[in-house]
């Protein structure tokens, strides 16, 4: 065989291994993975792992994806591709995590397809390109029972809540019911009943019955809401429990609320100090013991927070300005504040307030964490997650009585405000194994029929006695909010002549993000924030940063110049079109061109300033594109001229042992 036909034969045997090793690899380390991002963007959180470990059946998932499209889209469209392949990434690992339970497909809808015309049934968004070509990019979760949930649209500003939400869908696709919402308040939040005997005999009085809350209306449109008696001894069949406003509560009630919570209940607790919307009656004006606070100091105390009573959170850069009455010139009012996303008043790591613009709150309280020395009752593994605060300038403020507030001078509020130097916190998610408020259980007086029909023998009260779990055997969840009145009908919503009840901010949002997030399984919690897929360029940033700084005097300077010479050179304008003597002009004529010589190096100048930051930036660029691309010529020199050398070596080794025999 000659020397050239082993040379074609090594190369192609060379080609056929490589080959070989590639496909070897790709199919036994396909499963194998190392997530090298600082943030660990492409791990999966122990919540979901957890999620994809109880699954009982299998599930599919359909990721939907314009990707033929895409690449004859504008930029706006072509953006999404990096972004698929995150999406895709994570997908990938969920049915690698999931052990066969999670099938994955990957769906380019084409024009006219089947593919196209059933991501049209799911309801996934959809965006014209063409006269044809449509952009999708969402994704459809199917169990074998026929349950369907949807992302219509992975837009980027939940990136960071990809998993969350990819878990939230899977974990509710297993759960086929409603959400039963319970809503226990001291207000009437339910309304009236429109059926029974009080409503018909208020109608004959020519008296309308109470509508319910615009909340509770938007909630019965998608849960099931039943309202609790605020004198329960129990409850349950509740997948979330609403407190609204608790004034005063019996201790059994109490008792059931908190015992509802160590069982594995969800619930969202709303205080508040001073609630506007608890206007009293007529004849509850004159009762100096009526008060519009509410509280659940028992509870709260046993979770390691406290709501201080007539302490209000404030802040200068948040509260709303308008005029308290007619022949007033309008002024900040400390007690309504608009928190909104660009002042940072909400957590950004948190999905039930990440995403919202704007809340407003009135006459809001303050939730601080207790001293860890008064923490004798309380859970060492509570976690607090704070949800909405103030900026960093908020503060508390107080009043000595709520008669203050009746008639309140605001102008007098806001002169002995004093600006803080941390958040202060309006909302508050406590997770973790709860202790009881009553590990003892509670012992009252059973209500009588005697109470009710004062004709009857009386006979002695009975006593009865309630006893429950100590601490909660599984992790307890609950939200707390230091504000009723946010969630009232005079805040969150506007009646519309013709549209009816109308959704104002993001108030509802709030309250209906907190339910979602609450009524999915106790893993769903354990989800963090993921990091953007993003990553900024920190030293090209650094290196444009300095370069900025150092260059910032002389390009304000020579700027400084430049106005000044165009000032100059617009009077000469002005003065030669004014002047009609020849002379005179021919010397205006000499000074403009000379400005303008001088307008012309200033210019000059301030590029060359300029110019400096993109030369190092452009240095940076070449810096690290030979390190990438230089190290592996190199290296195959290096090994190239180190088996030369090698082979030389023993050629001559070869020839001398041959000489000598």
């Amino acid at each position: 065989m000659s020397r050239a036909m082993k040379t074609i034969l090594a190369i192609f045997f060379i080609v056929v291994i490589a080959i070989s090793v590639v496909s070897i690899t790709r199919q036994v380390g396909g499963a194998w993975r190392l997530d090298i991002t600082e943030r660990k963007l492409y791990t999966l959180s122990d919540g979901t792992k957890a999620i994809l470990t109880g699954l009982k059946q299998p599930i599919t998932i359909k990721l939907y994806y314009s990707q033929t499209a895409s690449m004859k889209a504008p930029d706006q469209i072509r953006f999404y591709t990096n972004y698929y392949q995150y999406v895709r990434a994570i997908l990938e690992e969920y049915a690698s995590q999931a052990k066969g339970m999670v099938k994955l497909e990957t769906i380019d809808p084409r024009p006219y397809s089947e593919e196209e015309m059933a991501a049209i049934r799911y309801g996934l968004k959809r965006f014209p390109i063409s006269q044809e070509e449509n952009f999708f990019f969402g994704l459809v979760v199917q169990t074998q029972f026929g349950v369907t949930k949807i992302i219509e649209f992975f837009t980027p500003d939940r990136q960071n809540f990809v998993e969350y939400d990819i878990s939230y869908l899977i974990d509710t696709a297993m759960t086929r019911q409603k959400s039963r919402i319970g809503v226990l308040s001291s207000l009437s939040v339910m309304g009236d009943d429109t059926s029974g005997y009080m409503a018909y005999m208020m109608r004959m009085q020519g008296q309308q019955p109470r509508q319910p809350w615009g909340l509770v209306q938007q909630l019965n449109q998608k849960y099931e809401v039943r309202a609790i008696p605020a004198d329960t001894e129990k409850i349950s069949d509740v997948d979330v429990l609403l407190v609204i406003h608790p004034k005063k509560l019996p201790e059994q009630t109490l008792f059931a609320i908190d015992q509802y919570i160590l069982n594995g209940g969800r619930a969202i607790i709303f205080v508040d100090p001073h609630c506007i919307t608890d206007r009293p009656s007529p004849q509850e004006q004159m009762n100096p013991q009526f008060s519009m606070e509410s509280n659940l100091e028992p509870l709260l105390k046993t979770w390691g927070l406290e709501m201080p009573s007539m302490t209000f959170a404030g802040d200068i850069a948040l509260a709303e300005e308008g005029a308290t009455s007619p022949d007033r010139r309008p002024e900040k009012i400390l007690g309504i504040m608009k928190l909104t996303s660009a002042q940072k008043c909400f957590n950004p790591n948190s999905p039930a307030v990440a995403m919202l613009n704007n809340v407003e709150v009135v006459f809001p309280g303050v939730l601080k964490k207790l001293p860890a020395e008064t923490k004798d009752k309380v859970s060492s593994d509570i976690q607090y997650t704070p949800l909405m605060m103030t900026t960093a300038r908020g503060n508390t403020w107080k009043v000595e009585n709520s008669y203050e507030l009746m008639n309140p001078d605001y102008a007098l509020f806001l002169r002995k405000f004093r600006d803080g130097t941390e958040p202060v916190v309006m909302g508050y998610m406590l997770t973790g194994k709860f202790k009881s408020a009553f590990p003892d259980g509670v012992e009252f007086q059973e209500k009588s029929a005697e109470s009710e029909n004062p004709d009857k023998d009386k006979k002695p009260p009975v006593k009865k006695k309630l006893t429950g779990l100590a601490e909660a055997k599984d992790s307890c969840a609950v939200t707390v909010f230091a504000d009723v009145d946010f969630i009232g009908d005079f805040v969150a919503y506007r009646n519309h002549p013709l549209f009816g009840m109308m959704v104002i901010g993001d108030n509802s949002s709030l309250v209906l993000n907190t339910i979602e997030d609450l009524s999915g399984s106790s893993f769903l919690m354990a989800i963090r924030s993921r990091g953007s897929y993003n990553r900024p360029f920190i030293r090209v940033d650094k290196i444009e940063a300095d370069a900025a700084a150092q260059t910032a005097q002389k390009e304000s300077e020579i700027e400084a110049q430049i106005k000044g010479f165009e000032q100059e050179l617009n009077q000469k304008l002005a003065a030669l079109d004014k002047n009609e003597n020849e002379l005179i002009n021919k010397t205006i004529l000499t000074e403009k061109r000379t400005i303008e010589l001088k307008l012309r190096e200033a210019e000059k100048k301030l590029r060359d300033v300029k110019m400096s930051k993109v030369q190092q930036i452009e240095k940076l660029g070449l810096r690290l594109k030979n390190f990438c691309m230089l190290p592996g010529p190199v290296l195959i020199l290096v090994v190239a001229v180190v088996l030369s050398l090698v082979r030389g070596f023993k050629r001559r080794h070869y020839i001398s042992h041959a000489s000598d025999a």
